[in-house]
């Protein structure tokens, strides 16, 4: 019985290996005489999915053009086609079965050493097209195809034993690629897609910031995870070229400038829009790759226009340097029509266009939509047609639209005021700071001779990153309008010029005659007065006797105290803005006040899930905002209520308290309101994070409260003398009608109309000073030019006054009068570093200002946001041209003086 069964079984297997096992029989036929030969089987078993060759005659005949085929299978008679030369060659047949697991078609790979087999199963592995017999699809359907194309080659000959470069039309064959946009970039679409809607936020920024390992022109480097091709390239010092592409901007690839070659992809790819993946290798500068820029730099020049010998952005324009790497010294282009022609656009007394340079990278669409909250720019039209405009033809109302004119890579947006002045290579570039405002941006001082003639944005990522406000960049020009260069004495009502000895002799004699006893000498600094000349000046003050030491507008010292530092700076730091998830204005316009840090605010509020509120006067914001008031009882119900509740339970919240409470009468009851909030709600004072802000307008206050000076009305006898130390924005109330008066400034401005003895300083581009940002960085500037005329640095004025005066001061080099700035605050020699504040200390100030104003009844006073016109907000930008056109350009309000006292011919 068991007999029976085993060979039942044994004849049931021998018949599946039969009915499993099938041939294929090959042949070669000889195209010349039309001979058939047997070269032998192909055996294939389906169970064991193995094949294996049977040969009869293995060799092929030689030096005879042959073709390789078989009957077993329909239209395949002749698969493969053979030049066979002196040596017979050996090669792999491969057999492609179906679902079915029977063979539908038959290969042959010529090369190796014996005959080998193969067999492929095409529902699991496509079947590639190897045999140039089988017949293609229609074209429409093709993936890539093999086309011919005539290109102009150069070659070197020697014609009578010289070199001689010669150029020929050779046909060449290419391969196609018609592929749909979707076919060929599907994964870098759908994989971010997907990765995104799976992962949840605190996954997608452990992603972000885990690093991955890139391999750059063999140059190793670690980076962030999710960072671009191009960035990468960057950390390794590899320079790719690039004109639609800006670190600080949306991803746009639009000029496939950027293209490099990445190991294991099959195509170019652009480094600005394609992802780093850990173990990526990638090579920026091989032959195609300098094929493909030569390429994109001829399409971006055959419609470009020859001014460059009339070009503002010649010599530093990119389109220049890559044309110069990239192009070629003649062009193909045959356009019986001629090059495209754009109309310029009229889109203010700023930005100068010359729309037919444009190659269409919309860097500035990108930085007025993202940056400015502006978007006037916009793109019409598609392809050759393609126009950047404002549609209906109006001025751009950003106060930051100069920032274009830096990220046009070529001249079609260039700088007004500055056109047909200068070449980039005549000026002397000084590296500076700016002071038009209190947030300190870093910038770059282009200078001839005596003259600024541009200012241009300095990288700074924890300040400004790379952005200036257009009062920083365009009101240069009036350092050289109303300047004063002279001493001036009184006379009358007129002013006549002096030497410096009569200038200070006439100040010891005003001195002596009305013998100022205490604070009946008052020392006022403006906004200009760097550190060096606030202490100098507060020195000699104190030297005589007095303590009476303030700003000239109205100051919140009364409320915050000067004592403690975290109660009157930026604690969170403007940095610090990016990691904020709530936001409350209080009295403040942003966006007036401080330009570049109003676009750090909507970068925040685009970017990430950022709440922003406000307790003021409504004004025309860049990012939206819930209006929770205008007073402080407003304030004071808005953090008692819900409003408050979402506040105390935000893991970073921020508040702004701005200048326009410092001026409200209410001022001590608001700070009072929002220092008890915040004593009481631990998410405002930790180790890491300082919740209460303080933003001041006045590139001197934070330095002029670090040195002791107080509040405008803070005084405590009528002054017999008043020293102005470019005090500019006082009234006539505040000097009394019979005091001596003395202005130091480098306008004449307000300050000077009131003066008696004028003695002119240096102002911020003409010496190296020291100023105290918002946020209580400390900063200096560089002297770019010579101060003009007689005019000198402002603390050397007061230092050579003292000796007048009898009492001199202690220091006789820029050297010294820092060291004694050290010696008051020791952040005042630590620049660009901002002191940290101890937790601690910081509940201290804000106990200190609750106890001082608990019992201070607020009386509902609505704030105002202090500045209604942005283009004339000090003696610079009031005595430039190009603020002027301003004005007049967007229709802003010219204030009329305060004090009704005319100014004086000077």
């Amino acid at each position: 019985m068991i007999f029976i069964q085993f060979l039942s079984s044994f004849v049931t297997f021998i018949i599946c290996v039969v009915a499993t096992q099938s041939t294929v029989d090959i042949f070669c036929k000889s195209l010349s005489s039309g001979n058939a030969v047997s070269l032998g089987q192909v055996k294939y078993d389906i169970n064991l999915n193995s094949t294996k060759y049977i040969s009869f005659n293995a060799d092929l005949p030689t030096y005879q053009s042959i073709c390789l085929g078989t009957r077993n299978l329909p239209d395949r008679e002749c698969f493969t086609y053979l030049e066979v030369g002196e040596n017979s060659p050996k090669g792999t047949f491969v057999l492609f079965v179906d679902e079915s697991k029977e063979v539908i078609d038959i290969a042959f790979h010529i090369g190796g050493e014996e005959w080998t087999t193969e067999l492929v199963d095409v529902a699991q592995t496509p079947r590639p097209n190897m045999n140039p017999v089988v017949k293609q699809a229609p074209k429409k359907q093709q993936q890539h195809q093999t086309v011919k194309q005539k290109v102009v080659r150069t070659k070197i000959v020697e014609i009578d034993g010289k070199e001689t470069k010669i150029e020929e039309e050779v046909e060449e064959e290419v391969e196609e690629d018609n592929r749909s946009w979707i076919q060929k970039n599907w994964m870098w679409v759908v994989i971010p897609l997907v990765v995104m809607m799976v992962m949840t936020p605190e996954e997608e920024k452990k992603q972000r910031l885990a690093e991955v390992n890139v391999t750059v022109d063999g140059k190793t480097v670690s980076i962030e995870a999710g960072s671009s091709i191009i960035q990468a390239a960057d950390k390794a010092g590899v320079m790719i070229p690039r004109y639609c592409y800006h670190d600080k901007l949306a991803i746009a690839g639009n000029c496939r400038m950027c293209l490099v070659d990445v190991e294991r992809m099959p195509k170019l790819i652009a480094s600005c829009a394609v992802p780093v993946q850990d173990g990526m290798v990638v090579h920026t500068d091989s032959e195609r790759i300098h094929k493909a820029r030569e390429g994109v730099t001829e399409m971006l020049l055959e419609n470009h226009p020859l001014d460059c010998p009339v070009c503002d952005q010649g010599g530093e324009c990119d389109l220049q340097e890559q044309s110069n790497r990239y192009g070629t010294d003649r062009g193909r282009f045959r356009e019986i029509a001629g090059k495209r022609a754009v109309e310029n656009k009229a889109i203010g007394p700023l930005v100068k266009t010359s729309m037919n340079r444009c190659i269409h990278c919309t860097r500035c669409v990108r930085f007025m939509n993202d940056v400015a909250g502006a978007p006037e720019l916009g793109t019409t039209g598609r392809g050759n047609d393609l126009q950047i405009g404002t549609y209906i033809e109006r001025n751009i109302n950003s106060e930051m639209s100069g920032n274009i004119i830096d990220l046009c890579p070529v001249g079609a947006l260039t700088s007004k005021p500055y056109a047909f002045r200068a070449r980039p290579w005549e000026l002397k570039r000084t590296e500076t700071i700016d002071v038009m405002d209190a947030v300190g941006s870093n910038v770059r001082v282009d200078a001839r001779g005596i003259e600024v003639m541009r200012v241009l944005p300095r990288l700074n990522d924890e300040v400004n990153e790379e952005w200036i406000s257009d009062k920083s960049r365009f009101a240069c020009d009036g350092l050289k309008t109303q300047r004063l260069t002279n001493p001036l004495i009184k006379d009358g009502d007129q002013f006549k010029p002096a030497t410096w000895d009569e200038a200070l002799s006439t100040i010891a004699v005003a001195f002596n005659k009305l013998k100022p006893v205490g604070d009946e000498l008052k020392a006022i600094s403006g906004t200009f007065a760097d550190a060096e000349a606030m202490v100098a000046l507060k020195d000699l003050v104190n030297k005589l006797g007095s303590e009476n030491t303030v700003t000239d507008v109205v100051q919140a010292t009364d409320a915050h105290g000067v004592d403690i530092r975290s109660n009157y700076v930026f604690n969170s730091t403007i940095d610090g803005i990016e990691d904020a998830d709530q936001i409350l204005l209080v009295g403040t316009n942003p966006r007036f006040e401080a330009a570049v840090l109003n676009a750090r605010i909507r970068k925040v509020w685009l970017r990430q899930d950022l709440e922003i509120a406000v307790v003021g006067q409504d004004f025309e914001s860049t990012f939206k905002y819930e209006k929770l008031g205008a007073s402080a009882n407003d304030l004071k119900k808005a953090l008692g209520g819900s409003y408050g509740k979402r506040l105390s339970e935000a893991k970073n919240p921020l508040i702004i308290v701005g200048s326009g409470v410092a001026e409200s009468e209410d001022a001590k009851a608001i700070y009072s309101t929002v220092a008890d909030f915040a004593s009481q709600n631990k998410n405002f004072n930790t180790e890491e994070w300082k919740g209460v802000n303080v933003l001041h307008r006045e590139a001197s206050r934070a330095a002029a409260l670090d040195l002791g000076f107080q509040n405008l009305n803070a005084e405590t006898a009528k002054p017999k003398i008043v020293y102005l130390l470019g005090a500019d924005e006082i009234k006539g109330s505040d000097i009394p009608k019979d005091a001596f008066v003395i202005y130091q400034g480098h306008h004449g401005d307000v300050g000077a109309s009131f003066a008696d003895v004028i003695l002119p300083g240096a102002a911020y581009t003409e010496k190296s000073a020291t100023y105290v940002n918002t946020e209580g960085r400390t900063q200096v500037t560089r002297a770019a030019t010579n101060s003009p005329g007689s005019s000198r640095e402002d603390w050397k004025i007061i230092r050579a006054l003292s000796e007048y005066l009898g009492a001199p001061l202690p220091y006789d080099d820029l050297y010294a009068v820092r060291e004694r700035l050290g010696q008051i605050a020791p952040h005042f020699v630590r620049h660009e570093v901002i002191e940290p504040v101890s937790q601690e200390i910081a509940q201290v100030g804000l106990k200190d200002i609750v106890g001082r104003h608990n019992t201070f009844k607020a009386a509902g006073v609505p704030l105002k946001n202090p500045i209604s016109n942005f283009y004339f907000t000090d003696v610079i930008s009031r005595s430039s041209p190009t603020m002027a056109k301003c004005v007049s350009a967007f229709g802003a309000k010219i204030d009329k003086l305060k004090d009704p006292k005319p100014l004086v011919d000077i």
